[in-house]
């Protein structure tokens, strides 16, 4: 990472699987702040425990100034700062606005990489949120200060930040569905106006409950790239296993985008056969390239036709719709056998949709959906990324600045059949190279 030819003196490290991890009442020592209101997961909690910080000893001069803890070698904090705020429907421009200020128990990110999500577009495109917003929850970045009170991090260090993290305590997390919790439902990252991920900015703020529980330490040999998945592969993950996917079945993925080509690669890790199917020919090549072989072009044939043949007539055991929209519902339907499962995985928008409800009843099959993360693999989705698993830089395709965030988004919104996962790097403008940590 280069950073003016210097870079701050932190060194972290990852500890694997077995890591040692402080809760939150060894991060936070007795009398070292006075009480806050909490929105997050109680001090001491399963989630505290799980989620903690990976790290070795830090190895740092720190300087202070004010309420604040500052980066070694310095990095001055400007008042102002540029970010892609979203201003309504298909409305998005770069504009100066404040550097967020932050409490005493909260941190402030220099942003690197924020990857677009398909969530932040459906957004933009609908206006299902009021403006003004700084959307991006993708976010992997530098500590550029922490708050009086915060004692598990220091400037210097190389985050990510998750913008959801659930009471742990409520009806729904009783019953794991994480994404219905209130609390879960409030984001905690802001690079202004009202709170929603802030990652398409220079700087973001890191709201207290995702300070203490939801903000992780990147190890030194992984990019800030690679560090972005762990939101969606958690996500994944968590499809997954809605879909029960079982070792030795026939899974079909359709849609052979980033999302789709992490969900393709999950399925075989659990130990099934799995096809692939896609439009565009370039999308099943790069799927290819991750062992991902046995593939339908679905602009030259019949996707359900193939998979039977492929399964003994049957059709697949489990189907992952990995597209966007409802016209292809029907599709994986019919490609699932009698019995089988399909995972509706990119369907977030309400609307009607076209099943042949005999399907359900009468051939007894199941529709499954997933939606965000799961509270109960984060730990299992850090360690898939931060121990590269799967090298998920290489779903990276375009990489723009901050200040071509616009025609980040278009092209996201707008898919070719050569792009895949779209960054937006702020950090280009500091760390030296819009690829850091890659090979030029």
């Amino acid at each position: 990472m280069k950073n003016g030819g210097q870079r701050p003196r932190i060194r972290a490290g990852w500890l694997g699987a077995k890591s040692l991890m402080p809760d939150a009442e060894e991060a936070v020592p007795p009398g070292a702040g006075a009480p806050h209101l909490r929105h997050g997961p109680t001090p001491g909690s399963r989630f505290a425990l799980k989620l903690g910080c990976w790290y070795d000893h830090l190895t740092s001069s720190m300087g202070i100034a004010g309420q604040y803890a500052v980066e070694d070698p310095p990095h001055s904090i400007p008042a102002t700062m540029k970010a892609a705020v979203y201003r309504g429907v298909n409305d998005v421009r770069v504009e100066t606005v404040p550097v967020p200020k932050i409490g005493p128990r909260e941190l402030l990110i220099r942003v690197h990489s924020c990857g677009v999500c398909g969530t932040d577009l459906k957004k933009i495109a609908t206006g299902s949120h009021s403006a003004p917003r700084i959307f991006g929850h993708e976010t992997s970045g530098v500590v550029a200060a922490t708050g009086a009170q915060v004692r598990k991090f220091r400037p210097g260090d190389r985050v990510i930040a998750f913008h959801h993290i659930p009471c742990e305590e409520c009806f729904y997390c009783r019953h794991k569905t994480f994404a219905q919790c209130a609390t879960y439902k409030k984001v905690g990252c802001t690079a202004g106006f009202e709170p929603s991920g802030g990652g398409f900015a220079e700087y973001v703020r890191v709201l207290d409950w995702i300070v203490d529980h939801g903000t992780l330490r990147i190890p030194e040999d992984v990019s800030f790239e690679q560090a972005c998945f762990v939101e969606p592969v958690n996500t994944c993950m968590k499809g997954i296993e809605a879909l029960r996917v079982q070792p030795q079945e026939t899974v079909l993925a359709i849609g052979q985008g980033p999302i789709g080509i992490i969900l393709s690669v999950l399925a075989r890790r659990a130990g099934a056969s799995v096809i692939t199917s896609d439009l565009y020919s370039e999308r099943l090549r790069i799927g290819a390239s991750f062992g991902l072989d046995n593939s339908i072009d679905a602009s030259r044939a019949n996707v359900v036709e193939k998979v039977r043949e492929l399964s003994e007539g049957r059709g697949a055991d489990a189907v992952i719709l990995a597209v966007g929209g409802n016209s292809l519902i029907r599709t994986a339907m019919d490609a699932a056998r009698p019995g089988g499962r399909v995972l509706l995985f990119a369907q977030t928008q309400h609307g009607e949709a076209v099943i042949d409800p005999a399907a359900i009843c009468v051939d007894e099959k199941t529709l499954v959906g997933s939606y965000s993360a799961s509270l109960d693999l984060q730990e299992e989705s850090v360690r898939f990324v931060m121990n590269r698993e799967m090298d998920l830089e290489r779903l990276v395709s375009h990489r723009f600045p901050l200040e071509q965030s616009t025609q980040a988004l278009e092209l996201a919104a707008h898919p070719q059949p050569s792009s895949m996962k779209i960054m937006i790097q702020p950090g280009s403008r500091w760390a030296g190279s819009i690829r850091e940590g890659n090979p030029q």
